[in-house]
């Protein structure tokens, strides 16, 4: 990782974007890279569109510049935002996605519609599926989807497992420590089985 790493996180307001990027980036602190996050573009409001990019390397981070064709990785709260960031996505790259989806208000109000076979066409484009709504739910912490998504990030980068923990317990609402660690931990395991069992379907 000599070089830096862009990783671009989306989502609509209320789903804990922002809160999912500072963690990256002090994660990334924390296992000695520099890092850096970019404004956010978007409106953070319930409901509102929200991407934000966090840059990581071990040299240091020179430029946010996070042009189309240029991340690393794209970890999306759910299918519609991940459509819409999928150019992001590098040659090589990777994409994780929340499969949910939420109806923004231009829908809501019936002034746009959703776009049809979602979920088709990011597998299609190499896209991870992960049911993190369940994952989190299913660790008593339904709200934190977002911290679901970082345990299956963490699983392809190279900060130790104990500085995100670090991290989580430091940065989150301190009633929400081990609800949140509890959700990192559950998506962590979901990424290993399912890398593992992609590595048996190669054998």
């Amino acid at each position: 990782m000599n070089k830096a790493t862009t990783v671009l996180l989306c989502g609509v307001g209320g789903q804990g974007t922002i809160l999912a990027a500072d963690l990256l980036a002090h994660a990334a602190l924390e296992s000695g890279f520099d890092a850096k996050v970019s404004e956010i573009h978007g409106m953070s409001q319930r409901g509102g569109a929200v991407t934000t990019v966090v840059r990581f390397g071990r040299d240091g981070v020179q430029s946010m510049v996070a042009d189309e064709g240029c991340a690393d990785c794209v970890v999306s709260f759910e299918t519609t935002e991940a459509l819409r960031n999928l150019s992001f996505v590098r040659e090589g790259g990777y994409l994780l996605v929340a499969d949910e989806s939420i109806q923004p208000l231009p829908v809501l109000i019936g002034r746009a519609s959703m776009p049809e076979n979602a979920r088709e066409t990011l597998v299609d484009a190499g896209a991870t599926l992960i049911s993190a709504g369940d994952i989190a739910a299913g660790v008593g912490s339904p709200k934190s989807v977002n911290v679901v998504l970082l345990g299956a990030l963490a699983t392809r980068l190279e900060f130790p497992q104990d500085a995100w923990e670090r991290v989580i317990a430091k940065r989150v609402p301190p009633k929400t420590v081990e609800a949140n660690l509890a959700a990192f931990r559950a998506g962590f395991a979901f990424a290993e089985e399912a890398a593992e069992s992609r590595e048996g379907d190669r054998a």
